[in-house]
Protein backbone atom coordinates (compact mmCIF):
# COMPACT_ATOMS: atom_id res chain seq x y z
CA UNK A 1 0.00 0.00 0.00
CA UNK A 2 1.31 3.55 -0.69
CA UNK A 3 3.07 5.38 2.06
CA UNK A 4 2.35 9.30 2.69
CA UNK A 5 5.98 10.64 3.52
CA UNK A 6 4.90 13.47 6.44
CA UNK A 7 7.22 16.75 6.80
CA UNK A 8 9.37 15.81 9.98
CA UNK A 9 10.70 18.04 12.41
CA UNK A 10 14.30 18.34 11.82
CA UNK A 11 15.48 20.61 14.93
CA UNK A 12 13.11 20.53 18.60
CA UNK A 13 11.95 23.72 17.92
CA UNK A 14 10.51 23.30 13.96
CA UNK A 15 6.83 23.12 14.01
CA UNK A 16 6.40 24.31 10.31
CA UNK A 17 9.68 24.55 7.06
CA UNK A 18 10.19 25.23 4.24
CA UNK A 19 10.72 22.57 1.47
CA UNK A 20 13.78 24.33 -0.44
CA UNK A 21 14.98 21.57 -3.04
CA UNK A 22 13.32 18.12 -4.17
CA UNK A 23 16.44 15.90 -4.70
CA UNK A 24 14.28 13.36 -6.03
CA UNK A 25 11.85 12.95 -8.93
CA UNK A 26 7.92 11.57 -9.36
CA UNK A 27 9.05 7.92 -10.23
CA UNK A 28 12.52 7.66 -9.04
CA UNK A 29 13.71 4.89 -6.72
CA UNK A 30 14.17 5.55 -3.54
CA UNK A 31 16.12 3.19 -0.79
CA UNK A 32 16.63 3.86 2.92
CA UNK A 33 18.75 6.38 3.60
CA UNK A 34 18.76 8.43 0.36
CA UNK A 35 18.19 12.19 0.78
CA UNK A 36 14.88 12.94 -0.57
CA UNK A 37 14.53 16.87 0.09
CA UNK A 38 16.50 19.80 1.75
CA UNK A 39 14.51 21.27 4.28
CA UNK A 40 14.87 25.27 5.69
CA UNK A 41 14.15 24.71 9.25
CA UNK A 42 13.97 27.39 12.29
CA UNK A 43 17.73 27.43 12.09
CA UNK A 44 19.13 25.60 9.11
CA UNK A 45 18.29 24.25 5.68
CA UNK A 46 19.11 20.55 6.42
CA UNK A 47 19.08 17.22 4.48
CA UNK A 48 15.63 15.19 4.77
CA UNK A 49 16.19 11.61 4.27
CA UNK A 50 14.16 8.33 3.29
CA UNK A 51 13.38 5.81 6.12
CA UNK A 52 11.98 3.49 3.48
CA UNK A 53 12.42 2.35 -0.09
CA UNK A 54 10.53 2.01 -2.54
CA UNK A 55 9.86 4.71 -5.96
CA UNK A 56 8.91 8.11 -5.04
CA UNK A 57 5.07 8.06 -6.89
CA UNK A 58 3.48 11.26 -6.28
CA UNK A 59 4.81 14.78 -4.87
CA UNK A 60 2.06 16.37 -3.05
CA UNK A 61 4.29 19.48 -2.39
CA UNK A 62 6.51 21.70 -4.85
CA UNK A 63 9.97 22.78 -4.08
CA UNK A 64 9.85 26.21 -3.04
CA UNK A 65 6.51 25.76 -0.67
CA UNK A 66 6.75 27.43 2.39
CA UNK A 67 5.33 26.99 6.27
CA UNK A 68 4.45 23.82 5.60
CA UNK A 69 3.41 22.41 8.94
CA UNK A 70 5.18 19.47 10.43
CA UNK A 71 3.26 15.98 9.96
CA UNK A 72 1.71 17.45 6.86
CA UNK A 73 2.08 15.25 3.29
CA UNK A 74 4.56 16.22 1.07
CA UNK A 75 4.92 13.16 -1.10
CA UNK A 76 3.71 9.71 -1.01
CA UNK A 77 5.70 6.69 -1.53
CA UNK A 78 4.56 3.49 -3.48
CA UNK A 79 5.96 -0.11 -2.29
CA UNK A 80 7.65 -2.76 -4.66
CA UNK A 81 5.07 -3.89 -7.65
CA UNK A 82 2.73 -0.52 -6.83
CA UNK A 83 2.47 1.99 -9.92
CA UNK A 84 0.89 5.23 -9.76
CA UNK A 85 -2.83 3.56 -9.98
CA UNK A 86 -2.58 2.49 -6.17
CA UNK A 87 -2.69 5.66 -5.04
CA UNK A 88 -5.99 6.97 -6.69
CA UNK A 89 -7.40 3.61 -5.01
CA UNK A 90 -5.56 3.67 -1.45
CA UNK A 91 -8.11 4.94 0.62
CA UNK A 92 -7.89 7.95 1.94
CA UNK A 93 -6.15 7.34 5.48
CA UNK A 94 -2.47 6.23 3.69
CA UNK A 95 0.17 4.78 6.26
CA UNK A 96 2.38 7.39 7.39
CA UNK A 97 5.97 7.65 7.17
CA UNK A 98 7.79 10.29 8.65
CA UNK A 99 10.56 9.84 6.04
CA UNK A 100 13.86 10.78 8.23
CA UNK A 101 14.76 9.79 11.52
CA UNK A 102 13.54 11.66 14.17
CA UNK A 103 16.34 14.75 15.44
CA UNK A 104 18.91 12.23 17.09
CA UNK A 105 19.30 13.36 21.05
CA UNK A 106 22.48 14.92 21.66
CA UNK A 107 24.81 13.67 23.56
CA UNK A 108 25.88 17.10 25.20
CA UNK A 109 23.90 19.41 27.21
CA UNK A 110 21.89 21.16 27.60
CA UNK A 111 19.75 19.24 24.84
CA UNK A 112 18.63 16.65 27.68
CA UNK A 113 15.71 14.18 26.76
CA UNK A 114 14.79 11.12 27.47
CA UNK A 115 16.09 8.82 25.10
CA UNK A 116 14.60 5.34 24.12
CA UNK A 117 17.23 2.58 24.03
CA UNK A 118 16.92 1.97 20.46
CA UNK A 119 18.71 -1.12 18.19
CA UNK A 120 18.09 -2.30 14.92
CA UNK A 121 20.85 -3.84 12.88
CA UNK A 122 21.34 -0.71 10.87
CA UNK A 123 21.53 1.47 13.98
CA UNK A 124 17.66 2.61 12.98
CA UNK A 125 14.02 1.65 13.88
CA UNK A 126 11.00 2.04 11.91
CA UNK A 127 8.12 3.72 14.31
CA UNK A 128 5.56 5.50 13.49
CA UNK A 129 5.87 9.33 15.81
CA UNK A 130 2.23 7.89 18.00
CA UNK A 131 4.17 4.48 18.45
CA UNK A 132 7.49 6.01 19.89
CA UNK A 133 5.07 9.03 22.33
CA UNK A 134 3.29 5.54 23.50
CA UNK A 135 7.04 3.53 23.86
CA UNK A 136 7.94 6.43 25.54
CA UNK A 137 5.66 7.16 27.68
CA UNK A 138 5.32 3.27 28.91
CA UNK A 139 9.18 3.11 28.93
CA UNK A 140 9.51 0.70 26.14
CA UNK A 141 12.52 -0.41 24.20
CA UNK A 142 11.61 -0.56 20.72
CA UNK A 143 14.20 -2.45 19.77
CA UNK A 144 12.43 -5.63 21.34
CA UNK A 145 8.92 -5.15 19.33
CA UNK A 146 8.45 -6.45 16.33
CA UNK A 147 6.38 -4.20 14.17
CA UNK A 148 3.27 -5.35 12.14
CA UNK A 149 3.13 -2.29 9.92
CA UNK A 150 4.67 -1.84 6.18
CA UNK A 151 8.00 -2.75 5.88
CA UNK A 152 8.12 -3.55 9.84
CA UNK A 153 7.16 -0.67 11.10
CA UNK A 154 6.16 -0.33 14.27
CA UNK A 155 2.55 0.82 15.02
CA UNK A 156 -0.18 1.78 17.65
CA UNK A 157 -1.59 -1.73 17.49
CA UNK A 158 1.89 -2.92 18.59
CA UNK A 159 2.60 -1.00 21.47
CA UNK A 160 -0.91 -1.54 22.80
CA UNK A 161 -0.57 -5.57 22.26
CA UNK A 162 2.75 -5.27 24.62
CA UNK A 163 1.39 -3.53 27.07
CA UNK A 164 -2.33 -5.68 26.81
CA UNK A 165 0.27 -8.76 27.51
CA UNK A 166 2.15 -7.01 30.04
CA UNK A 167 -1.53 -5.96 31.89
CA UNK A 168 -0.71 -2.64 31.88
CA UNK A 169 -2.78 0.25 29.90
CA UNK A 170 -1.28 3.13 27.84
CA UNK A 171 -0.42 5.67 29.77
CA UNK A 172 -2.80 9.00 28.73
CA UNK A 173 -0.22 11.58 29.34
CA UNK A 174 3.86 11.30 28.93
CA UNK A 175 5.68 11.34 32.23
CA UNK A 176 7.89 14.50 33.00
CA UNK A 177 11.85 13.25 33.01
CA UNK A 178 13.60 14.28 35.86
CA UNK A 179 16.37 15.46 33.96
CA UNK A 180 14.69 17.28 31.05
CA UNK A 181 15.03 20.95 31.01
CA UNK A 182 11.77 22.79 29.67
CA UNK A 183 10.93 26.26 28.54
CA UNK A 184 7.31 27.22 29.99
CA UNK A 185 5.68 28.56 26.65
CA UNK A 186 5.30 32.13 26.25
CA UNK A 187 2.26 33.84 27.25
CA UNK A 188 -0.13 35.54 24.67
CA UNK A 189 0.52 39.01 24.74
CA UNK A 190 -3.11 40.87 24.84
CA UNK A 191 -3.88 42.62 23.03
CA UNK A 192 -2.19 40.95 20.25
CA UNK A 193 0.29 43.25 18.56
CA UNK A 194 -1.02 43.16 14.77
CA UNK A 195 0.60 44.74 12.17
CA UNK A 196 -2.61 47.21 12.24
CA UNK A 197 -1.90 47.50 15.77
CA UNK A 198 1.50 48.68 16.05
CA UNK A 199 0.82 51.10 12.85
CA UNK A 200 -1.89 52.33 15.04
CA UNK A 201 0.28 52.75 18.11
CA UNK A 202 3.16 54.64 15.77
CA UNK A 203 0.84 56.81 14.81
CA UNK A 204 0.54 55.31 11.05
CA UNK A 205 3.53 56.52 9.66
CA UNK A 206 4.40 54.53 6.31
CA UNK A 207 6.67 51.19 6.68
CA UNK A 208 7.98 48.18 4.37
CA UNK A 209 6.92 45.38 5.46
CA UNK A 210 9.44 42.37 6.22
CA UNK A 211 7.94 39.02 6.58
CA UNK A 212 8.70 37.29 9.39
CA UNK A 213 10.78 34.07 8.76
CA UNK A 214 10.49 30.75 10.98
CA UNK A 215 14.53 31.54 12.52
CA UNK A 216 12.82 35.32 13.39
CA UNK A 217 9.60 34.04 14.81
CA UNK A 218 11.75 31.16 17.22
CA UNK A 219 14.31 34.23 18.08
CA UNK A 220 11.67 36.44 19.31
CA UNK A 221 9.55 33.50 21.24
CA UNK A 222 12.40 32.18 22.63
CA UNK A 223 14.10 35.44 24.09
CA UNK A 224 10.57 36.53 25.32
CA UNK A 225 10.31 33.15 27.11
CA UNK A 226 14.48 34.13 28.63
CA UNK A 227 13.47 37.68 30.18
CA UNK A 228 9.79 36.74 31.61
CA UNK A 229 10.74 33.57 33.02
CA UNK A 230 14.81 33.65 33.63
CA UNK A 231 16.25 36.22 36.90
CA UNK A 232 18.57 37.92 34.85
CA UNK A 233 21.52 39.75 36.77
CA UNK A 234 24.62 41.50 35.27
CA UNK A 235 28.22 41.99 36.62
CA UNK A 236 30.64 44.19 33.94
CA UNK A 237 34.49 43.70 34.36
CA UNK A 238 37.11 45.35 32.53
CA UNK A 239 40.15 43.25 30.81
CA UNK A 240 43.23 44.93 29.79
CA UNK A 241 44.61 43.22 26.36
CA UNK A 242 47.85 44.56 25.75
CA UNK A 243 49.95 41.17 26.50
CA UNK A 244 47.25 39.53 25.10
CA UNK A 245 47.57 41.44 21.58
CA UNK A 246 51.45 40.99 21.64
CA UNK A 247 51.00 37.09 22.41
CA UNK A 248 48.26 37.00 19.76
CA UNK A 249 50.22 38.90 17.02
CA UNK A 250 53.62 36.39 17.92
CA UNK A 251 51.57 33.45 17.64
CA UNK A 252 49.64 34.50 13.97
CA UNK A 253 53.41 35.06 13.20
CA UNK A 254 54.35 31.68 12.98
CA UNK A 255 52.50 29.44 11.17
CA UNK A 256 49.49 31.04 8.18
CA UNK A 257 48.16 27.38 9.05
CA UNK A 258 45.53 29.57 11.73
CA UNK A 259 45.19 33.00 12.69
CA UNK A 260 44.10 33.60 15.77
CA UNK A 261 41.35 36.16 16.98
CA UNK A 262 40.69 38.17 20.53
CA UNK A 263 37.86 36.35 20.20
CA UNK A 264 39.29 32.90 20.14
CA UNK A 265 41.22 33.96 23.56
CA UNK A 266 37.87 34.89 24.76
CA UNK A 267 36.56 31.28 23.93
CA UNK A 268 39.17 29.46 25.61
CA UNK A 269 39.18 31.60 28.65
CA UNK A 270 35.78 31.56 29.31
CA UNK A 271 36.13 27.66 28.81
CA UNK A 272 39.38 27.59 31.47
CA UNK A 273 36.74 29.69 33.45
CA UNK A 274 34.22 27.51 33.67
CA UNK A 275 36.35 24.58 34.93
CA UNK A 276 37.56 26.26 37.54
CA UNK A 277 34.44 27.90 38.54
CA UNK A 278 31.99 25.04 37.29
CA UNK A 279 29.08 26.56 39.60
CA UNK A 280 28.99 28.64 36.53
CA UNK A 281 28.91 25.48 33.72
CA UNK A 282 25.00 24.70 34.78
CA UNK A 283 21.53 25.03 34.15
CA UNK A 284 18.47 25.25 36.19
CA UNK A 285 15.62 22.71 36.09
CA UNK A 286 12.38 22.22 38.37
CA UNK A 287 14.08 19.03 39.80
CA UNK A 288 17.68 19.83 40.34
CA UNK A 289 20.55 22.45 39.13
CA UNK A 290 22.68 20.32 36.34
CA UNK A 291 26.00 20.86 36.31
CA UNK A 292 27.67 19.75 33.03
CA UNK A 293 30.77 17.25 32.89
CA UNK A 294 31.56 19.33 29.67
CA UNK A 295 31.93 22.55 28.39
CA UNK A 296 30.61 23.66 25.43
CA UNK A 297 31.04 27.07 24.18
CA UNK A 298 27.73 28.29 22.15
CA UNK A 299 28.98 31.60 19.91
CA UNK A 300 26.67 33.75 18.43
CA UNK A 301 26.71 34.27 14.75
CA UNK A 302 25.01 37.09 13.10
CA UNK A 303 23.42 35.70 10.27
CA UNK A 304 21.18 38.08 7.49
CA UNK A 305 17.79 37.24 8.87
CA UNK A 306 18.52 36.38 12.67
CA UNK A 307 21.40 34.53 14.80
CA UNK A 308 22.51 31.34 15.29
CA UNK A 309 24.91 29.89 17.98
CA UNK A 310 27.41 27.03 16.48
CA UNK A 311 28.95 24.87 19.41
CA UNK A 312 32.64 25.07 20.13
CA UNK A 313 32.22 21.42 22.51
CA UNK A 314 34.88 20.43 24.71
CA UNK A 315 36.53 23.75 24.45
CA UNK A 316 38.83 23.49 27.92
CA UNK A 317 40.27 20.76 26.38
CA UNK A 318 40.92 22.94 22.75
CA UNK A 319 43.88 24.88 22.12
CA UNK A 320 43.92 28.40 20.35
CA UNK A 321 44.43 27.04 16.84
CA UNK A 322 42.23 24.41 17.01
CA UNK A 323 39.48 26.77 18.61
CA UNK A 324 40.43 29.49 15.83
CA UNK A 325 40.14 26.79 13.07
CA UNK A 326 36.70 25.68 14.76
CA UNK A 327 35.06 28.76 15.15
CA UNK A 328 35.71 29.85 11.50
CA UNK A 329 34.47 26.73 9.39
CA UNK A 330 31.48 26.66 11.95
CA UNK A 331 30.82 30.30 10.95
CA UNK A 332 31.17 29.96 7.47
CA UNK A 333 28.83 27.01 7.14
CA UNK A 334 26.41 28.55 9.46
CA UNK A 335 25.89 31.59 6.54
CA UNK A 336 25.30 29.12 4.23
CA UNK A 337 23.04 27.29 6.42
CA UNK A 338 24.94 24.06 6.31
CA UNK A 339 25.44 23.24 10.07
CA UNK A 340 24.30 19.97 11.47
CA UNK A 341 21.92 19.88 13.96
CA UNK A 342 24.10 18.93 16.68
CA UNK A 343 26.28 21.98 15.41
CA UNK A 344 24.14 24.48 16.99
CA UNK A 345 21.38 22.38 19.47
CA UNK A 346 22.78 22.68 23.09
CA UNK A 347 25.94 24.31 24.51
CA UNK A 348 26.50 24.92 28.38
CA UNK A 349 27.26 28.30 27.58
CA UNK A 350 26.86 31.25 25.37
CA UNK A 351 29.35 34.12 24.75
CA UNK A 352 28.16 36.96 22.46
CA UNK A 353 30.94 39.38 20.26
CA UNK A 354 29.93 42.73 19.61
CA UNK A 355 32.99 44.49 19.56
CA UNK A 356 33.92 44.49 15.55
CA UNK A 357 30.74 46.66 15.67
CA UNK A 358 32.35 49.37 18.01
CA UNK A 359 29.88 48.70 20.47
CA UNK A 360 31.87 49.30 23.93
CA UNK A 361 29.43 47.62 26.35
CA UNK A 362 26.07 45.82 26.76
CA UNK A 363 23.98 43.16 28.24
CA UNK A 364 22.81 39.98 26.47
CA UNK A 365 19.69 38.00 27.15
CA UNK A 366 20.48 34.50 28.17
CA UNK A 367 20.22 31.88 25.89
CA UNK A 368 17.73 28.93 27.85
CA UNK A 369 18.38 26.48 29.20
CA UNK A 370 21.89 28.11 29.86
CA UNK A 371 23.40 29.83 32.88
CA UNK A 372 24.84 32.71 31.75
CA UNK A 373 25.77 34.78 28.76
CA UNK A 374 29.00 36.61 28.33
CA UNK A 375 28.68 40.01 26.34
CA UNK A 376 32.13 41.36 25.06
CA UNK A 377 32.58 44.67 24.13
CA UNK A 378 35.29 46.20 21.82
CA UNK A 379 39.01 46.46 22.95
CA UNK A 380 40.08 50.33 23.06
CA UNK A 381 42.44 52.19 24.23
CA UNK A 382 41.47 54.01 27.56
CA UNK A 383 43.07 56.08 30.35
CA UNK A 384 43.66 53.61 33.48
CA UNK A 385 45.78 54.31 36.83
CA UNK A 386 49.03 52.02 37.53
CA UNK A 387 51.20 52.08 40.32
CA UNK A 388 49.18 55.81 41.11
CA UNK A 389 50.23 56.83 37.21
CA UNK A 390 48.05 57.63 34.85
CA UNK A 391 48.69 55.51 31.40
CA UNK A 392 47.42 54.23 28.28
CA UNK A 393 46.28 50.69 27.96
CA UNK A 394 43.96 48.73 25.40
CA UNK A 395 40.69 47.68 27.87
CA UNK A 396 38.37 45.31 26.82
CA UNK A 397 34.61 45.68 28.69
CA UNK A 398 33.12 42.11 29.26
CA UNK A 399 29.36 41.74 30.93
CA UNK A 400 28.08 38.32 32.03
CA UNK A 401 24.38 38.18 32.49
CA UNK A 402 23.42 34.94 34.84
CA UNK A 403 20.16 33.39 35.77
CA UNK A 404 20.15 33.95 39.45
CA UNK A 405 18.15 30.60 39.82
CA UNK A 406 21.63 29.12 38.96
CA UNK A 407 24.25 31.47 39.53
CA UNK A 408 24.53 33.58 42.49
CA UNK A 409 26.79 36.76 42.73
CA UNK A 410 29.75 35.57 44.18
CA UNK A 411 29.65 32.59 41.52
CA UNK A 412 29.55 34.99 38.81
CA UNK A 413 31.80 37.29 40.17
CA UNK A 414 34.33 34.45 40.92
CA UNK A 415 33.95 33.49 37.32
CA UNK A 416 34.70 36.88 35.85
CA UNK A 417 37.80 36.81 38.33
CA UNK A 418 38.93 33.82 36.63
CA UNK A 419 38.14 34.81 33.37
CA UNK A 420 39.78 38.31 33.41
CA UNK A 421 42.99 37.03 35.12
CA UNK A 422 43.28 34.58 32.19
CA UNK A 423 42.98 37.38 29.75
CA UNK A 424 45.24 39.61 31.16
CA UNK A 425 48.20 36.85 31.68
CA UNK A 426 47.61 34.79 28.34
CA UNK A 427 50.47 32.70 28.23
CA UNK A 428 48.79 30.85 30.66
CA UNK A 429 46.15 29.97 28.48
CA UNK A 430 49.09 28.03 26.45
CA UNK A 431 50.07 25.70 29.29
Amino acid sequence: MPIEILMPALSPTMTEGNLTKWLKKEGDEVHSGDVLAEIETDKATMEFEAVDDGRLGKILVPEGAQGIKVNQPIAVLLGEGEDAAAIEAAPAALPKSPAAAPPPVSSQPPQVQPALQEKSGNGRIFASPLARRMAQQAGLDLGAINGSGPQGRIVKADIEAVLTSAGAAPAAAPARPAAALEVPAAPTPSPALSKERVAALAGNPPYTEVPLTAMRRVIARRLTESKQTIPHFYLTVDCELDELMRIRAELNAKSDAYRISVNDFVIRAAALALRQVPAANASWSDEAILRWDTVDIAVAVALEDGLITPIVKNADRKGLATIARETKDLAERARTGKLKLEEFQGGTFSISNLGMFGVREFAAVINPPHGGILAVGVGEQRPVVKNGALKIATVMSCTLACDHRVVDGAVGAQFLAAFKKLIEDPLTMLL
